[in-house]
């Protein structure tokens, strides 16, 4: 069952980007992969912890749609299309690693379901 899996991988994303949003945006680490200045990282912290608690849900939504089984199907799919939409947008913001951090995994996630593998 590889396409449970790779949304398991998904929602394990997004919930790391919950962790450094909500409680870690203004570590230094943190601040490398945002590529955000100590200025910036501490005037946005309010925005950031608010776009954590988002990952957040879209994490416990795609485990609980995994968790009902049949009946999360089509939200777990659609959660899924979010996420794509989501990193699609970043990168056409200039956020190209949001390609690969999002986008990929979440569309390799659905196709795996759409194909029943």
């Amino acid at each position: 069952m590889v396409g449970p899996a790779l949304v398991i991988l998904v929602a394990l994303i997004h919930a790391y980007f919950l962790v450094l949003e909500m409680f870690r945006w203004e570590a230094p680490r943190t601040r490398k992969v945002f590529g955000t200045t100590p200025e910036f990282a501490a005037e946005s912290k309010v925005m950031a912890a608010n776009q954590g608690l988002y990952n957040g849900f879209l994490a416990a939504g795609l485990l609980y749609g995994l968790v009902l089984g049949v009946a999360g199907g089509q939200m777990v799919v659609f959660l899924l299309l979010c996420v794509i939409v989501a990193g699609v947008y970043a990168a056409m913001c200039g956020i190209k690693a949001a390609l690969f951090a999002q986008t990929v995994p979440a569309t390799l996630a659905l196709i795996a379901l759409l194909l029943n593998i």
